[in-house]
């Protein structure tokens, strides 16, 4: 199965809602890797990695399910895994 790496870059009401740790639990369900962070400017920045299904449905989750953010905008850059063995809030 091919692996994917997406980095992205979500803009909204996106901080103060509990978006990293939303973004973190479901991360985890699906079986992606990588990493999740506030940004200075109000934006979530992260980093996915796994499987181009789980990596789409994440992204997907974290722009049209969370109950409390509104998601105006999502930036995302594609390229290859660089082997994250797990996923993490950073601060």
């Amino acid at each position: 199965m091919e692996e994917i790496q997406a980095h992205v870059f979500f803009s909204g009401r996106v901080q103060g809602v509990f978006f990293r740790a939303f973004t973190e639990e479901n991360a985890r369900k699906l079986g992606v890797q990588g990493w999740v962070r506030n940004l200075p400017d109000g934006r979530v920045e992260a980093v996915f990695e796994g499987s181009r299904e789980n990596v789409e449905k994440l992204i997907y989750l974290c722009r049209y399910r969370h109950p409390y953010a509104r998601v105006d905008d999502v930036e995302i850059h594609y390229g290859n895994p660089e082997g994250y063995s797990d996923f993490r809030i950073r601060y």
